[in-house]
């Protein structure tokens, strides 16, 4: 093999063939060292409906991130991959696929469908795989799961049978959210509430005699035909002398009484309402308080029913709306059509409009199981395994949630799904987890909601409800939830009931929630703004690992992020830079061995060997390995990131790369042998530092550095060296590199080339410092003649720079003008003194100084002192220079 790396990084080079290599080495399944601390993620299960889209990239991509990082630090991880059925939108994509064929599902019949199903659901799995494997995704395929499969479905029927028996599953008819494309149930989380141009249609009822007149208000004059009442408020004087009189209800001339009811708002439209209790929640209520009848008018698939009447039956529901308007303004009865916005009901799978339906369907009470989750959460004596929210206010938006739940509406009328465990014979119901014995008993034919299934995902996919499972035992509760803030009320809140309900602990630790993708413009992602982005294509052009580290730095824990070329194209040029510098050290370090790097770090860390800018650049990465590990702890990954940018484009490939130059490009061979072996272990830590967030890269460059073995997924994660830890060198360095930086940026001011040799005199506390490493000042500052001294006066019209500690002066006469050198440096004043603002305030701040980390506000006031002594000789300077 090759150490060599090409001249321009290529991902598609480097990742091909590098996913099926992992998995032939088996690095990605649990550890075989059972002493090591379990830590298991349960992947979010994607819909088998299509491609991934970038939202499931990024949620796969934190995923691995945590789950590789835990893998490198000795955990035994597991990361358990799988899909789920989406029973609405499956079958919705195969009904389609079969009438492009000219197929209807009822042609079909439930079997043979169902067959059609399971070749889609085959067809689209391989799909996922392969987006899976591009992504880089280190899951274990030996325990891949299905919400279909047969494990799943026992635990499914365990639970519905459960949940019977304590009374918390039951059947009953009541008005529910009905889509009429899908033609099934839905629950109130699987709404969509779209702002929609409508009108109030205001029409009067009149009695049979003509003496009473009500004008009632209505959006949805189409449900009128199952009109049981008219209800006024029982207070309201207008109105309550006609309660218990009657009126005729127009067209089909069917007489209704008036009812005294606190659902009539005085305050309202005519204070008048019409009461359908088959087609509103708010009317089914008052109809069981009044004994009214529940007349159903429309069909499953939203046509108006025979109970309408011949003109009207098997009428669409809009157009049986427009034909009973131009009817009621024939009768005269019509008053006014008001124009209104509203909000109106889509259904979250087909997109139409949801019907409001009386309907008998299986429902989950939810009363005691929220109950018990909410009890469970706020529980704060320590001992009880309380789900962790990342970030906390997600916490709260699942209490909330919990405490405003209504009964959650399981049963779909659907095939592709787990059919309920339910049998009827002669009137009798039997519920049980397997058919009933004898003769004569048929199975409900309902399906069970997808998220019935879904919300046992963390401890179903373990192996329960065998609760002596390996798995089960060994990695439930499992550490970390990963998933999106929109599905909080739809699945998490689900698996944490469910979780408690049947193992007595939460399905997980930790519940990290991020945002939603959008493009640049901060619009959602979607079909009809034509905005979607597909994660492959991003691949195809830039890599995985470049959308990896997009993915993980575009925001904070629970901000959505904004898509953008820009930033992609700044991703590839960073794996660029990475590139180039391991190119650069493997061609000057090839040779040097596993051996004589661990013995110079032994030296360096003994005091042996080791120039200060070694020791600088080891004791930044001490520092960057640390604050990399604690914000990666804490789930800030691009602040991780940013951590991890600024230490390996500044201060490792921008000034440690060059400073070693004076060493690389002298004569002693045992210098060189330290310098290369330093290189070669910041190069080797980097890596592993980034191995979480971008694979395959990473992955490349490590098998060819010649002072490591095997495969960089399961390498030790870095860990601190104190023994390298010199703070003197650190500040030395860096005063070194603001004195160039100073030095660079003066010449720029007045367009001095670096080129042109410019006399340099600086002023310092650390005068001797700067004079042992002054062969680095004339390398990158190239004076004529250099003067550092802790006492100096300061040259006439000189340009001069204030860093820590120092004053450095240029005199470039003839190139200085006096006022603009003031202005210059007053600018440089107001600077400091926006800087001595923010730290005293913070310093101010009583709560900061009581609650913050003693260190922490010692930096502080350290940087106060700092900033203070820059300000003063500032103002000092432009003092001279003024007078």
């Amino acid at each position: 093999m090759t150490t060599q790396l090409t001249p321009k990084f290529n991902p598609k080079e480097v990742e091909e063939g590098r996913y099926e290599k992992w998995l032939t080495q088996g690095v990605f399944k649990p550890s075989s060292d059972k002493k090591a601390h379990p830590y298991s993620i349960v992947i979010p299960p994607p819909n088998v409906t299509g491609k991934l889209h970038l939202g499931h990239a990024w949620d796969t991509t934190l995923q691995d991130i945590i789950i590789r990082q835990k893998r490198m630090q000795g955990f035994d991880t597991l990361w358990l991959p799988g899909m789920d059925h989406a029973g609405i939108a499956t079958q919705a994509k195969v009904a389609a696929r079969l009438a492009e064929q000219g197929i209807l599902p009822q042609d079909l019949g439930r079997e043979k469908f169902l067959e059609k199903a399971w070749e889609w659901k085959d067809e689209y799995a391989e799909t996922i795989h392969q987006q899976w494997a591009k992504m880089g995704i280190s899951v274990d395929y030996d325990r891949e799961r299905f919400t279909l499969d047969e494990g799943l479905n026992k635990a499914v029927r365990k639970v519905f049978v459960e949940l019977y028996k304590k009374g918390w599953i039951y059947q009953g008819e009541k008005i529910i959210n009905w889509d009429p494309k899908a033609q099934t149930a839905l629950s109130d989380i699987e709404v969509i509430h779209k702002d929609v141009e409508g009108a109030f249609y205001h029409v009067n009822y009149s009695s049979s005699d003509g003496s009473i007149v009500l004008e009632v208000a209505t959006t949805r004059p189409e449900t009128f035909f199952g009109d049981t009442a008219v209800a006024v408020n029982p207070a309201d004087e207008r109105y309550n002398k006609y309660i218990g009189k009657t009126v005729i209800l127009p067209i089909i001339n069917k007489e209704i009484p008036i009812i005294g009811d606190e659902h009539a708002d005085m305050e309202k439209g005519t204070g008048v309402v019409k009461i359908t209790p088959a087609h509103d929640p708010n009317d089914f209520l008052v109809g069981q308080r009044h004994d009214l009848p529940q007349v159903n008018v429309m069909n499953a698939d939203g046509t108006m029913n025979e109970l309408c009447g011949s003109d009207y039956n098997g009428l669409d529901r809009f157009e049986a709306r427009k034909k009973v308007v131009a009817e009621f303004e024939k009768l005269g009865i019509l008053v006014k059509i008001e124009p209104i916005h509203h909000e109106v009901g889509h259904s979250e799978r087909t997109g139409v409009i949801v019907e409001p339906r009386l309907s008998k369907q299986w429902f989950v009470k939810m009363d005691g199981l929220a109950k018990n989750a909410i009890a469970h959460q706020r529980k704060e004596d320590g001992t009880d395994d309380v789900v962790t929210f990342y970030p906390p206010r997600f916490g709260d938006a699942y209490l909330q949630w919990m405490e405003n739940v209504h009964d959650w509406v399981i049963s779909r009328q659907l095939w592709w799904g787990h059919q309920i465990p339910a049998w009827y014979k002669d009137g009798e119901v039997y519920v049980g987890e397997e058919a009933p014995e004898g003769d004569g008993w048929v199975q409900e034919e309902d399906v069970l909601d997808t998220w019935f299934s879904s919300a046992l995902w963390p401890f179903s996919t373990m192996g329960w409800p065998d609760e002596n499972a390996e798995d089960f035992k060994r990695y439930y509760p499992t550490s970390t939830l990963v998933t999106g803030y929109d599905i909080i009320p739809f699945w998490v809140s689900r698996m944490i009931f469910q979780g408690l309900e049947f193992t007595g602990q939460s399905p997980f630790e930790r519940a990290l929630i991020h945002g939603l993708i959008r493009d640049e413009q901060g619009r959602k992602m979607s079909k009809s703004l034509g905005n979607g982005i597909d994660p492959m294509d991003v691949i195809e052009q830039y890599g995985t690992d470049a959308l990896r580290w997009f993915l993980s730095n575009g925001s904070a824990p629970g901000q959505d992020v904004r898509f953008s070329y820009d930033k992609m194209d700044a991703a590839w040029n960073f794996i660029n830079k990475i590139w180039n510098v391991s190119r650069y050290i493997l061609m000057n370090a090839e040779a040097v061995s596993a051996s004589k790097v661990s013995s110079v770090l032994t030296d360096l860390s003994a005091g042996k060997v080791g120039n200060v800018t070694d020791r600088w650049i080891l004791t930044r990465l001490n520092d960057t390995i640390a604050r990399v590990t604690e914000q990666m702890d804490k789930f800030e990954f691009g602040v991780a990131g940013h951590i991890l940018y600024n230490f390996i484009w500044d201060e490792f490939a921008n000034w440690y790369l060059e400073l070693t130059k004076e060493v690389m490009f002298g004569d002693d061979e045992a210098e060189k042998d330290v310098t290369r072996s330093v290189l070669l272990h910041v190069l080797d830590n980097v890596l592993r530092l980034l191995h979480p967030i971008m694979p395959f890269f990473t992955e490349e460059i490590f098998e060819k550095l010649p002072n490591t073995t095997g495969s960089i997924v399961v390498a030790e994660y870095p860990v601190v060296h104190p023994e390298f830890d010199d703070e003197k060198a650190s500040d030395g360095v860096q005063l070194l590199i603001e004195l160039i930086t100073a030095v660079r940026n003066i010449r720029a001011e007045v367009n001095t080339p670096l080129s042109k040799k410019v006399p340099i005199f600086v002023k310092s506390d650390s005068a001797e410092f700067l004079q042992s490493v002054s062969s680095y000042i004339t390398r990158f500052a190239n004076p004529s003649e250099l003067t550092i001294s802790s006492e100096l006066t300061a040259p006439e019209q000189a340009m001069s720079a204030v860093i820590t500690g120092s004053e450095i002066f240029l005199p470039l006469a003839g190139l200085i003008n006096i006022d603009e050198e003031i202005a210059r440096l007053s600018k440089e004043l107001a600077k400091w003194q926006k800087e001595l603002d923010l730290v005293n305030r913070k310093l101010s701040n009583e709560k900061f100084v009581a609650n913050a980390k003693a260190e922490v506000v010692q930096k502080e006031k350290d940087k106060l002192a700092d900033y203070q002594e820059k300000f003063n000789t500032v103002a000092k300077r432009i003092e001279e220079l003024e007078n």
